[in-house]
């Protein structure tokens, strides 16, 4: 009986194919209606002189591989078969469906599907061959001594770089499916001796637990999960470098891959995380230890130098030296707004120039930031609206939050500058103090996937203390972060050589 007589335009979820071929292509193009890049090639199969029909969309399966691998097989004359005999064809992936919800799934993810006249079932084949990039240098994570390859939106193309970076056998993987109209294939990458097996349970309900139309990328999906959704501060470290998130998976934490994205999430993170680099662990351990201290004088710097400057300049003038009080009076004194209104002028024009040259094709955005800012800030001191000193607060803010190596926690130190700012102007030293400590008893009751974010400093862990702020000799990190490991493998091969050996 056809969905016609039973009334139904489609397929209920769930409903099985029928025998009759003319049956099947009917319901087949009523669930797929208005589809035009749906292929349908009808032919006879020479082994067993079977009615079939193979069905793909163009663009996301491989017309060749189809030819070559589907239909000549089956249309060249072998010996004599009978019908219902196993079909040969030369695919790799071949995955026998029975109901009409995964077979609309298959096709849509780029399968080719067979489907046989007199058979209640179809067989999705593995021929997908989407449009996609190849592999490049990452853009937002680049690297002096480290590998020059990055994601891309192909999540086997992803696993298939981490395998090369762990091959192990303890390298799992846990595949969900998220999504009710586009479902997005999600992949949980970890090594099962080593992660702790209640985080990995955590985020894994988490994902499960995720309702919604379609996960585009990443980014979204990192919202939909975290601890708290309304911090300014990020919970996971997003990363387009397969050769950090390596490093991620060997320290114990889980790499999530999101099919169609070129990023990976590394779960769970502390907050020292965010400024730590892949090329630390290549260079010299007292070079690598000064640039983090750098980086988190650069992130004080960004968040609290304008607050600070607005604090002193408005409500404590008497701790200025007398000669550098004069240059300021020099430098105001035809300046008709008070310091927390240039602050707020000129950092809202560096966030514009910011935004311009993110937006604009890479050789014209360079010229935008960099003749907008020369024009823009000569421009305003000579007309007499903004201090000299104004603007080299602002552009040692900028190049401070430059420095800091996750964009993600550029982004919120950007929003935190503009509280404390206004905090500063209001209340001087007191609101820059109170702003301080608000921000650090956030910190300390933060979570990431469950875990302290303040680890190892809050909660004390020294055994911990060798890879954070500071980067100790390798030699010296043979254990793993302590706060998100399993008992079973807590040691990193990483002994000094001794001598006479190699």
């Amino acid at each position: 009986m056809t969905n016609e007589q039973n009334g139904k335009e489609k397929p209920e979820p769930g409903e099985v194919i029928r025998l009759s071929l003319d049956e099947n292509l009917t319901i087949l193009r009523k669930l797929f209606s208005d589809t035009p890049d749906l292929f349908i090639r009808t032919f006879t199969i020479k082994q067993t002189q079977e009615q079939a029909a193979l069905l793909f969309i163009d663009g996301l399966s491989d017309q060749q591989a189809i030819n070559n691998d589907v239909l000549r097989p089956l249309q060249v004359p072998t010996e004599a078969g009978k019908p219902g005999d196993e079909l040969m064809m030369n695919v790799g992936h071949i995955v026998e469906e029975s109901c009409w919800s995964q077979i609309e799934i298959s096709i849509l993810h780029g399968s080719s599907v067979l489907l046989v006249d007199g058979r209640d079932k179809a067989y999705a084949l593995g021929t997908g061959g989407w449009p996609q990039r190849a592999i490049e240098d990452p853009q937002m994570e680049a690297s002096l001594k480290g590998a020059h390859q990055g994601f891309v939106e192909t999540s086997g193309q992803n696993i298939a770089m981490m395998r090369r970076y762990i091959p192990n056998r303890e390298l799992k993987m846990r595949r969900l499916i998220v999504g009710r109209r586009g479902q997005t294939n999600v992949t949980l990458v970890y090594l099962e001796d080593v992660m702790n097996p209640k985080l990995l349970q955590s985020l894994e309900e988490r994902i499960q637990k995720v309702d919604v139309d379609v996960i585009l990328n990443t980014g979204e999906l990192s919202e939909l999960i975290e601890d708290n959704p309304y911090s300014l501060f990020p919970q996971f470290v997003l990363t387009e470098r397969p050769d950090s998130a390596a490093s991620q998976i060997l320290q114990g934490r889980c790499v999530v891959i999101v099919d169609r994205s070129p990023s990976a999430l590394v779960a769970p993170v502390s907050f020292y995380s965010y400024f730590q680099s892949i090329d630390d662990y290549s260079t010299r351990w007292s070079i690598a230890t000064f640039l983090r201290l750098l980086r988190l004088f650069a992130f004080i710097t960004a968040a609290f130098l304008p607050a600070f400057f607005i604090a002193v300049t408005s409500f404590h003038i008497e701790i200025i030296p007398l000669k550098l009080l004069i240059t300021l009076g020099d430098s105001r004194g035809q300046v008709p707004f008070p310091p927390f209104v240039e602050a707020i002028i000129m950092e809202i024009t560096l966030e514009m120039l910011r935004e311009a040259g993110v937006r604009l094709p890479a050789p014209v955005g360079q010229t935008v930031g960099i003749v907008g800012g020369i024009v823009l800030g000569q421009a305003v001191v000579q007309a007499g609206l903004i201090s000299n000193v104004m603007v080299i607060v602002v552009a040692f803010t900028a190049i401070s939050s430059f420095i800091l190596p996750n964009y993600d926690m550029v982004a919120a130190v950007r929003l935190i500058r503009f509280i404390l700012m206004v905090l500063a102007s209001l209340f001087g030293f007191v609101g820059i103090i109170v702003g301080l400590m608000t921000m650090i008893a956030h910190l300390l009751t933060l979570k990431s996937l469950g875990m302290p974010y303040g680890s190892p400093l809050a909660p004390v862990r020294f055994a911990d203390w060798k890879d954070t702020i500071i980067r100790a000799p390798l030699w010296l990190l043979n254990k793993r972060p302590t706060g998100t490991l399993a008992k079973q493998d807590t040691t990193q091969a990483n002994e000094k050589p001794k001598e006479g050996k190699p």
